[in-house]
């Protein structure tokens, strides 16, 4: 059996009241003062997340940002040193073995931020196929990741002293109080919001400073809980549900992720004639017209006809209402604004179709 893995402000969070779960290996505070209040603070003010479990890895040396870039799906040359990307890495059949941020350092190095389950298989695809001269390190415990989100976050992060003004996805190393940081304008819960990166084992410096700082904005400490919430209500995907290696980009609607007309990227030919094709089935956003919350693999009918499956479900907060995300057959001809019925646990739940996100996006 393995051992569940343990971030570096665990006993933080035991001494702010946190409850705690298992996710992708890694023991996690759920919630605080808890998820609904969690999460309409992260809307309304601000909230702080720690998700250090998050991976991290580097990929240093002559040439790296063009191997990264034959490699993953987005299209590098399109950012620059200082800008983040969302892509993915792929297999050559075009299922996905992790979506990921790569922060462009350099020509010759690249930061990857990956899931946490999934960094130790990003590493090893990465180091079969990398040229020589290229060195991939795993970077797991070498940096936290503190996310602070929603309206007051420029106002607590500029409070350390900490560079705000860079545009969507743009970074910037700084330092407080002595400590490292890289600061990102990015997050996973579609407000305006930064995620900091300071060294692993001086984390608690950092992490203080922002509870103070929140707490006197009037925001809470979020969870996982409230990051599920959140995520949902923006039709995030998240990989193991919305995204797998049996799941690809174009299903995910992530085709926007792929840089069509690079030569090349692992997984090209396969996603190219899926392209084509079209998808034989792509997500699609549920909203409950009664009650009920929805979750992940149930069956979604149309009338007495399996259409399709849910992939993730919750109660939005924002909207007081069941929603949820799911594969829908392509052939079912399903349109956004149509009625089906989700099976759950034997009752049927009827749910709006609807295109994500639920909620408006506020990132820029």
């Amino acid at each position: 059996m393995t051992e569940v893995l343990r971030g570096p402000l665990e006993q933080r969070h035991r001494d702010l009241g946190a409850s705690f779960a298992e996710f992708g290996g890694w023991l996690m505070p759920v919630a605080y003062a808890g998820t609904v209040k969690e999460h309409t603070a992260t809307r309304t003010t601000v909230g702080l997340f720690d998700v250090s479990h998050l991976g991290k890895a580097l990929v240093r040396g002559p040439g790296a940002a063009a191997f990264i870039n034959s490699a993953f799906t987005n299209d590098l040359n399109r950012i620059g040193p200082g800008k983040a990307q969302y892509t993915l890495c792929c297999t050559e059949s075009g299922g996905v073995v992790d979506d990921l941020i790569a922060y462009y350092v350099s020509d010759d190095e690249i930061f990857l931020v990956p899931n946490a389950a999934n960094t130790a298989a990003v590493v090893a695809a990465l180091k079969e196929r990398a040229p020589e001269g290229l060195t991939i390190t795993d970077e797991h415990r070498s940096y936290a990741v503190l996310a602070v989100q929603g309206p007051r976050s420029a106002e607590v992060v500029g409070g350390l002293g900490l560079p705000t003004e860079m545009d969507y996805m743009g970074f910037a190393d700084a330092e407080f109080a002595g400590v490292p940081v890289r600061v990102c304008r990015t997050g996973y819960t579609g407000e305006q919001g930064y995620e900091l990166l300071p060294p692993w084992d001086r984390a608690d410096v950092v992490f203080d400073a922002l509870v103070e700082k929140v707490t006197a904005a009037g925001g809470e400490l979020a969870g996982l809980g409230a990051r599920d919430t959140l995520r949902t209500e923006m039709g995030y995907p998240l990989h193991g549900h919305e995204l797998s290696l049996d799941i690809s980009p174009l299903q995910a609607g992530c085709g926007w992720a792929i840089g069509w007309k690079k030569d090349a990227f692992w997984g090209r030919e396969a996603l190219l004639a899926e392209k084509e094709a079209g998808p034989a089935r792509r997500l699609r956003g549920l909203k409950a017209v009664g009650r009920g919350v929805l979750r992940a693999d149930l069956t979604v009918l149309d009338g007495d006809r399996p259409v399709g499956v849910t992939t993730s479900g919750t109660f939005s907060p924002t909207l007081k209402v069941g929603i949820g995300l799911a594969l829908i057959d392509s052939a079912a001809g399903i349109a956004d604004g149509a009625r089906v019925t989700v099976d759950v646990r034997g009752r049927a739940l009827e749910c709006e179709v609807v295109k994500p996100p639920f909620v408006e996006a506020k990132t820029r």
